[in-house]
């Protein structure tokens, strides 16, 4: 069974700690499906917005549901994503990362521009 815990570690979460200066990042599970979510990451590091950075995970720990993936960013609500399709997902992914990177405090209003990517929602954590 998968807790909150267990989740946020994976995300690299201690609420406790300032993002800095790191920016707002896509986060994807790198060992899912064998190496799925780095490929995936890699062909999103050539379409993504300059101002989000692409952050490859060893384990998001959403196992049963692969490829997992996260928004985060200084200040931001956090966003946890599973089933996002590599094959299919791409644009999808690229035009949620500039919905996030554009809304204020992280907070998506109208996810519909992030097609199927929007019933792949896990969670969201509030800043």
């Amino acid at each position: 069974m998968t807790t909150v815990a267990g989740i946020l570690a994976g995300m690299g979460i201690n609420l406790l700690i300032n993002d800095g200066d790191q920016g707002d990042r896509v986060i994807i599970c790198g060992t899912c499906e064998e190496g799925r979510g780095a490929a995936f990451a890699e062909e999103l590091r050539k379409r993504i917005p300059d101002r989000v950075a692409v952050q490859v995970v060893e384990c998001l720990n959403v196992c049963d549901k692969p490829v997992a993936m996260a928004l985060r960013g200084p200040g931001k609500d956090v966003y946890l994503f599973s089933g996002v399709l590599p094959e299919t997902d791409l644009d999808d992914t690229v035009a949620l990362a500039r919905l996030y990177s554009e809304a204020e405090g992280g907070a998506i209003t109208d996810a519909r521009p992030a097609g199927r990517l929007r019933l792949c929602l896990l969670g969201r954590v509030p800043r």
